[in-house]
């Protein structure tokens, strides 16, 4: 029995970075939207952290940037990586031609709630929390809105056009039978905090060791910490014990082992399978997906996020008049995918580039406990640091909120 029925323009599956900017985007050019989100909160940790340049810069279109940078958070001008004892700069932010010339690490929880809170000014804006998509409904072949579960109960809700951003185990995607294609990832984390102490270093730093990558990301207060592992081998690491385990870690960082009994249990390191992946056809009618829905990224360069948020701008920019005006096509939905592909396909090329050349030999301990020489090259060309910082910090093809 159905508990409730809803019909808007637009119904968007998942309230992450995608789904809540484009049901933004959406309102604010006129559209109805219905976000759902399968949680009663944001409040997950160890998600999409790093706000890029590129994000930043949509937020400062949107008018948000200000009561953005008003939360806490921390600005990551540089990149830097440590191959053995040799430190290196591999991306230094400063020369963007953008207002925030760095990286803002906030806790993704108060990002998404900036967007709900502005989102909810908006009379055509309805957010539904906890609401989780658990199919579609079709007439005809062509999708026509989608069954969830409410706090209530059952809900079904007819909609002009249905978008997938839940991620990428994506109900709706698999609902479609829309196939993936598997693009590999040599990785797994383990992802952790441990407090910060005056005299730590300042800057957010990679550790690459003949078997071992540690990354600590400078959060204010406390580090966040992943432990880089190989594919698969997650539970090989728990069976060795919490004691290698944070032996491990004084490895790399040798000035935090006075705090290593904060990972108290496993609980305390919580598991990123990694995984890389492309819907080679994102839409059907009725239906569009994006963010990871349509291409889980490598946490390489921190960019997914910023990706999927690229995502949400070019699809409002496309869809927002033809779903104003009751007119929204496959075509349309095509052009979303047009637009996003190269940027996204590139973006994956170079993630998988850096896999297979730095990520994988220093796992497997053949190398390189010195800069390899991708980095080497960065190092000696200035210019190349330069476009390896646009290209992080901004992306391919970055977008625009249309005005």
């Amino acid at each position: 029995m159905v508990e409730s029925r809803i019909s808007t323009q637009c119904c968007i599956a998942g309230g992450g970075p995608a789904g809540l900017m484009l049901g933004l985007l959406l309102a604010r050019a006129g559209v109805e939207v219905v976000v759902l989100e399968k949680h009663a909160d944001f409040l997950r940790d160890f998600r999409g952290d790093t706000i890029h340049p590129s994000t930043l810069e949509v937020m400062h279109e949107l008018g948000l940037l200000d009561a953005l940078l008003k939360l806490p958070h921390q600005k990551v001008p540089r990149l830097f990586g440590q191959f053995g004892e040799t430190p290196v700069a591999i991306a230094d932010f400063s020369r963007l031609p953008v207002r925030c010339k760095f990286i803002a690490m906030m806790p993704q929880w108060d990002f998404l709630n900036l967007l709900a809170e502005d989102g909810a000014r908006h009379a055509g804006f309805k957010l539904l929390m906890p609401a989780e998509a658990t199919g579609l409904i079709e007439e005809d072949g062509r999708v026509v809105g989608l069954r969830a579960a409410g706090e209530q109960g059952p809900l079904e809700i007819r909609a002009d056009l249905v978008v997938g951003a839940d991620g990428r185990g994506s109900t709706l995607r698999a609902a479609a039978n829309l196939k993936v294609e598997d693009l590999g990832a040599p990785m797994d984390v383990f992802w952790f905090r441990l407090s910060r102490a005056p005299g730590d270093p300042e800057d957010t730093m990679g550790r690459f060791e003949s078997g071992r990558i540690f990354i600590m990301i400078n959060r204010g207060s406390y580090w966040q910490c992943a432990s880089v592992i190989p594919k698969g081998a997650a539970e090989e690491v728990r069976a060795a014990g919490l004691d290698a385990f944070r032996a491990g870690v004084a490895a790399s960082a040798p000035f935090a082992r006075d705090r290593l009994s904060e990972i108290a249990t496993w609980d305390d390191a919580k598991l990123l399978t990694v995984r890389v992946d492309w819907l080679p056809t994102w839409y059907r009618e009725g239906l569009l997906c994006i963010g990871d829905a349509a291409h889980a990224m490598s946490p390489v360069g921190g960019v997914g996020i910023n990706l999927a948020i690229q995502d949400a701008v070019a699809a409002a920019n496309i869809l927002a008049k033809p779903l104003r005006e009751g007119r929204a096509t496959l075509d349309h939905l095509r052009a979303v995918q047009k637009r996003r592909e190269w940027p996204t396909r590139m973006t994956q090329k170079l993630q998988i580039f850096m896999q297979n050349r730095l990520i994988a030999p220093t796992l497997s301990g053949t190398g390189p406990v010195e800069p390899p020489p991708p980095i080497r090259l960065i190092q000696r060309f200035p210019l190349l640091n330069r476009i390896l910082a646009r290209i992080v910090g901004m992306g391919f093809r970055p977008e625009h909120v249309k005005t």
